[in-house]
């Protein structure tokens, strides 16, 4: 049964009740209609992080066609403005924001495969299809980032060491280019398909998204906790088949030291049996104001991170949970990024190969805890077989993700754990990033210059510029 989903309307380009059509014969791009971009304004935006602060054009398309206009001008697509640092603002034209280019089109309840435009966020997602008895095949920490989002990032989660990337799951997207609109998939137009997954938004503007989604029994998990005493316990209970499940992921206490250094709460789960679910519930907190600076310190965080440690680390007993805390616990805090005060925070996240993991860790947590920089997010995976995107961040090894408060001495910190990342083979991930070198990405992303190469024939003349491009010297 094909179930046609409409979300704010049916608008020009799109055929109310249309079925999820076919592979396109055609490898050309569909030339549009030209028309007038829509109006922008002056604002200053930032990403989750708050840090830095971008002064931009900004636009907000209310239909589908005008993206083929927007196609030929300096512009860059924003979703929901969950990435943390520069890489959704564009460096010299417009930050169109995508949200309202949101709508449903087509949902085939058998076979799970979901047609809808790229500002359509996962939440809306989840909200549509659990109560059918599906849930996305992969999901970040949050489920209020876009699907142009997801594959612009190509986000990964808890299951990557056995499902791999979002991108393994999109069947095809709509790309618009200044040549016009292309059709990719792995199958057609594969160039442009690997440089835009992982892309950063920087090839094109994603329109429609083809996403296989996954049949789950409920909406609930069998959950289970597992403390252990430091890095090489957390590493070892990771990497045992007896602990393994669909979803593997462990908090780390960064401010351990010493025997401690890496005791963390290994946490493991599967989709559990029982009734459908009916999508997570919104936000029941929020944080109206800012923190002071000062409440993240030290001293706080440490007694935090001990709290956290005893009491997440007494589950040793199966449970069962709803998926939000499972996989989404800070979104049940409406702008919980206020908790790092005015100044914001970065969010740190690098992957090493499994064979030099443990000792790039060891000296990346070692460094952590000496300077007294407080993260009380820390958050350990295992990552499996890098996919086909070019710039994807994800490569078969561990992934550490951090968040530390902005203080005078956070980024000369994250410079000196670049080194140690760098001389253990490992990459940080765009999507998160906010400060890196350009004179790193390369030696962090071999496949650099063959996306360079495919996005010069996208984009011969640099119009998709994000302000992170413009840093790390992209193109």
């Amino acid at each position: 049964m094909t179930e046609t989903m409409n979300g704010t309307g049916a608008q020009a380009g799109h055929d109310e009740g249309q079925a999820l059509p076919g592979p396109a014969s055609a490898t050309a791009p569909q030339q549009e209609p030209a028309g007038p971009p829509s109006g922008t304004v002056q604002q200053e935006l930032t990403g989750w992080g708050r840090y830095p602060r971008t002064g931009t054009s900004v636009a907000r398309p209310e239909r589908y066609a005008e993206l083929a206009a927007w196609a030929g001008q300096a512009c860059l697509a924003r979703g929901a403005g969950r990435a943390y640092g520069d890489a959704a603002v564009s460096a010299e034209g417009a930050t169109l924001l995508m949200t309202r280019l949101n709508r449903f089109i087509a949902f085939d309840a058998d076979s799970g495969l979901l047609r809808a435009e790229a500002g359509v966020t996962l939440d809306e997602i989840l909200r549509a299809v659990m109560p059918q008895g599906w849930f996305l095949p992969v999901t970040p920490g949050t489920r209020y980032v876009t699907l142009g989002g997801a594959i612009a990032a190509d986000v990964h989660g808890k299951n990557h060491h056995h499902v791999g990337s979002f991108s393994a799951f999109v069947r095809e997207f709509e790309l618009f280019t200044p040549g016009g609109r292309l059709r990719c998939s792995p199958a057609e137009n594969v160039a442009a398909f690997n440089a835009t997954v992982g892309g950063m938004g920087m090839t094109g503007l994603i329109g429609e998204v083809v996403l296989q989604l996954r049949r789950v029994p409920s909406g609930d998990m069998q959950v289970q906790h597992l403390p252990a005493r430091d890095l090489n316990e957390a590493m070892a209970i990771m990497a045992a088949p007896e602990h393994d499940d669909e979803y593997t992921v462990a908090w780390i206490d960064c401010l351990a030291s010493g025997k401690s250094l890496g005791r963390s709460v290994f946490m493991r789960g599967h989709h559990a049996d029982g009734p459908l679910g009916h999508g997570p519930a919104p936000a029941k907190l929020a944080l109206p104001v800012n923190l002071p600076a000062l409440a993240l310190n030290r001293w706080s965080v440490k007694a935090f991170n001990a709290f956290y440690y005893r009491w997440e680390g007494r589950k040793r007993k199966p449970f069962r949970c709803d998926i939000a805390p499972f996989f989404y616990p800070l979104d049940g805090i409406r702008d919980w990024n206020r908790l790092y005060g005015k100044p914001g925070f970065v969010q740190y996240q690098f992957v090493l190969p499994t064979a030099s993991a443990a000792e790039g860790l060891r000296t990346v947590l070692d460094r952590l805890a000496r300077s007294g920089n407080a993260s009380f997010l820390a958050v350990l995976k295992r990552f499996g077989a890098q996919g086909s995107g070019l710039l994807s961040f994800p490569t078969e090894g561990w992934t550490l993700a951090l968040d530390l408060p902005l203080r005078q001495d956070t980024l000369g910190l994250l410079d000196t754990l670049d080194a140690v990342v760098l001389e253990h083979g490992g990459r940080v991930y765009l999507a998160k990033d906010a400060r890196l070198a350009a004179s790193a990405l390369p030696r962090m992303y071999p496949r650099l210059d063959e996306w360079r190469r495919i996005r010069r024939e996208l984009d011969p003349d640099g119009l998709f510029l994000s302000a992170l491009g413009q840093r790390l010297e992209m193109i």
